[in-house]
């Protein structure tokens, strides 16, 4: 569910005005952090590493899961990235675009910072998919503790509930999602209540909090403790979707949800976990779920079910955004992108995507077959885009908040250390699980830089053949040409010169419409454009104008809606009054290797271009008012 833009609230609004806001923030932002007390310390002392529960080793983790909440969600996320907006917009590929939109990042040191930001963003993907399958496995594992007969029946329930996901998505959330609020804080308010209940009775685990437990713990067991450092990153696994859902809601609710409810309902089952632990350690397989007295037990498996759905929903629309600004930003070929809520513009479903996360969360239970063993993979996923939004923090806190080089080193070597620790206790972890994030990312990348590298090779090639617009009035004053009545509206990725399907149009049919129009559609590094900013438009000669019209990557382009808007002189368009003209591109795989892609790569930008929607039915641009001219291409 992405809500309507709240663009935060203002600072005199009182709580009865906040509280609609703060259950949506709890309801989409949070789901992904809050369900990991289902296994993160489990994971913690399950596994290879294969802790003893003494005191000292449970107080140790204790400290370092509270501790990892603070550094890195409280301080690192709250306090400094989300600081680093674009535009009001957060999330990785905006802060990408944030960075290489500085002037004086160019040639190479712009393509590594892109290639970075697009390797992050091609990560998420992997974590979209494991998501779903790490949460609802754990949630209905639950029923182990109730009895033994439901264990042949995990599996099926889990993939029952997964297909029951995906399969509505095109229906968009707008009828249940007013649910997700008030489920997410009863979950909270739920395992806050059992961490206090397990903590008095074993108030001892409170000593946790001194940081030096956390300290002893590393000094004891040094490299040993690496899987343990893996699987305690776990706690902190919804970190980026604080940030990616800043421009949904703006900075005050995020920090206020945190620091309101969040943070210490985790802290308190984190603390009550590690209190149950000490008093009954043969409770650790199943142990959150032990937590609660039996006959709560079928109800809080409920619960956290329906937590784990609300968590899985938050990362799919997740992927869906992400898509769109990755086709808007120029690297994914266009998709099918259906709005499922005619208010919450933010709600949208991409079918590709969400056929291709189905299939892959599907085959991720089948094959890992448990919660804990998904953990690995997780760990990788996330670990690694967190390090990628620490690196391209040092470049936004050095050229836009304009901070010393000694200064930008302390704060970012400081979150370098955090990450590093938890991204090297992780990367180790490839063969047993984190192959599949890094797979997944591998292949999206590949595709994100293939489609930008032959897009940009295409438009190259397509700017050196146009005429300019000196030679093309000379033409046609020398030979003037039959003027025929009506507007023609010619599409064209470079807003200089003539396009090329103006030349074929006159060369072919010998005729200019009275007024020609020479539109392009450019797509800004930044979230949006104000309507009242989106045209330019002038005057190239006698009937002949240039409009550009300029959208934000989260924005979705509708080029006939945009025209109406314009009121040029004694100029307006009007419904039905034009003909728009594109050209329809046939790429041919030449022995020429000017475009410098290996034939892999050729064959894959083909595909993609086959695949791709069409610009008309993507602009938004009635069937019945589109002409093509073909023409071939090789690369």
């Amino acid at each position: 569910m992405r809500p309507p833009k709240t663009n935060g609230a203002p600072h005199n609004e009182g709580f009865s005005r906040l509280a609609p806001h703060l259950l949506a923030v709890l309801g989409v932002v949070y789901g992904d952090i809050g369900t990991s007390p289902l296994y993160a310390v489990r994971e913690s002392f399950l596994g290879e590493h294969g802790l003893s529960l003494t005191q000292a080793n449970i107080l140790g983790v204790m400290s370092l899961i509270f501790w990892s909440l603070i550094l890195v969600i409280s301080i690192k996320y709250l306090a400094f990235v989300l600081r680093a907006d674009n535009h009001g917009e957060g999330g990785i590929l905006a802060l990408m675009a944030l960075v290489i939109q500085r002037q004086g990042i160019t040639g190479r040191r712009r393509y590594a910072l892109s290639a970075l930001g697009l390797f992050g963003a091609a990560l998420l993907y992997g974590d979209s998919m494991i998501t779903p399958a790490i949460s609802v496995l754990s949630a209905v594992e639950g029923l182990h503790v109730a009895t033994p007969l439901f264990e042949p029946y995990v599996i099926p329930i889990s993939l029952a509930i997964l297909v029951a996901l995906f399969l509505p998505q095109h229906r968009g959330t707008e009828r249940i999602g007013f649910l997700f609020g008030p489920v997410v804080t009863i979950w909270f308010l739920t395992i806050g209540a059992l961490g206090v209940v397990s903590i008095m009775k074993s108030p001892q685990v409170l000593l946790a909090i001194d940081p030096r437990y956390a300290f002893r713990f590393l000094m004891a067991h040094g490299l040993e403790g690496t899987g343990v450092i893996g699987a305690i990153f776990l706690v902190v696994t919804g970190g980026e979707a604080l940030y990616a859902d800043m421009g949904h809601f703006g900075k005050r609710l995020i920090r206020m949800g945190w620091f309101g409810l969040v943070l210490p309902a985790l802290v308190l089952n984190y603390l009550g976990q590690g209190a149950l632990l000490m008093r009954s350690p043969d409770v650790l397989p199943s142990l959150f779920f032990h937590m609660a007295p039996r006959w709560a037990l079928y109800p809080l498996v409920l619960l956290a079910t329906a937590a784990t759905v609300i968590a899985s929903q938050a990362v799919i629309s997740g992927a869906f955004s992400l898509t769109r600004q990755a086709i808007q930003l120029g690297y994914s070929p266009r998709m099918t992108i259906q709005h499922t809520s005619p208010e919450e513009i933010g709600q949208i479903y991409v079918p590709v995507v969400n056929w291709v996360l189905l299939i892959g969360t599907i085959a991720l239970v089948l094959a890992f077959r448990r919660s804990g063993n998904l953990a690995n993979a997780y760990g990788v996923a996330v670990s690694t885009t967190m390090l990628v939004t620490t690196v391209l923090l040092y470049f936004v806190v050095r050229e836009f908040w304009r901070w010393g080089a000694l200064p930008a080193l302390i704060l970012i070597g400081a979150f370098l250390i955090v990450d590093m620790a938890f991204f090297g206790a992780n990367i180790v972890k490839i063969a047993s699980g984190g192959w599949f994030p890094l797979t997944v990312a591998a292949a999206v990348f590949a595709f994100m830089t293939t489609w930008a590298r032959g897009r940009k090779y295409l438009s190259d090639k397509l700017r050196e053949e146009t005429q300019s617009v000196d030679e093309f009035l000379e033409t046609i004053r020398k030979s003037p040409p039959v003027r025929v009545p009506g507007i023609a509206i010619y599409l064209t990725g470079n807003p200089r010169g003539i396009p090329a399907t103006l030349q074929h149009n006159l060369a072919h049919n010998k005729v200019l419409h009275e007024r020609v129009i020479l539109l392009s559609v450019i797509v800004e590094e930044i979230p949006a454009v104000n309507w009242r900013e989106r045209a330019q438009m002038e005057v190239v000669a006698d009937g002949m104008y240039r409009i550009k019209l300029r959208y934000g990557f989260m924005q979705d382009p509708n080029v006939p809606t945009a025209l109406l808007q314009i009121d040029f002189k004694d100029f307006k368009f009007r419904e039905g009054t034009h003909s728009y003209f594109l050209g329809k591109e046939t790429l041919l795989i030449g022995r020429q290797r000017a475009s410098g892609m290996p034939r892999w790569r050729k064959e894959l930008f083909m595909f993609m271009s086959r695949n791709s929607r069409s610009a008309a039915l993507y602009f938004r641009i009635p069937s019945d008012r589109v002409v093509e001219f073909g023409v071939q291409l090789e690369i």
